[in-house]
C-alpha cells in the first residue's frame, strides 16, 4: 500500500508564502493582497501551531521578501499579520 505524504504546517505555510512573493515580483498585487488576507484568515481561526506557522514562517519570509524589495509593508499587510510583523520586529531589536 502507498503511503501517503502529507506536507507538515510549516512547509504548507513556506510554499504560501513562496506563492505570495512570486506574485508581489511578478506585479500581481491584487493576488498577492489576497493571499495575505487569506493567510489573515487562516491566522485568526487557526490553533496554536498553525498560527506559529503563519507567524513564524509565512509572516516572516514575506515581510523579509518585502523588506529586501523595499515594498510598502504598511499598505499590504492586513491587521493581525501586520502587529505579529511589527511584534517580530520589536523582538528583534531587544
Amino acid at each position: 500500500m502507498k503511503t501517503q505524504c502529507i506536507p507538515n504546517i510549516y512547509k504548507q505555510a513556506q510554499r504560501f508564502a513562496d506563492l505570495t512573493k512570486t506574485l508581489i515580483m511578478s506585479g500581481n498585487i491584487q493576488r498577492a493582497k489576497r493571499c495575505l488576507q487569506k493567510a489573515e484568515l487562516i491566522f485568526n481561526h487557526g490553533t496554536a501551531e498553525v498560527k506559529n506557522a503563519i507567524t513564524n514562517v509565512y509572516v516572516f519570509s514575506v515581510s523579509t521578501f518585502m523588506e529586501l524589495h523595499h515594498c510598502n509593508i504598511k499598505n499590504l499587510f492586513p491587521d493581525s499579520l501586520r502587529t505579529e510583523y511589527l511584534k517580530q520586529i520589536n523582538n528583534s531589536s531587544k
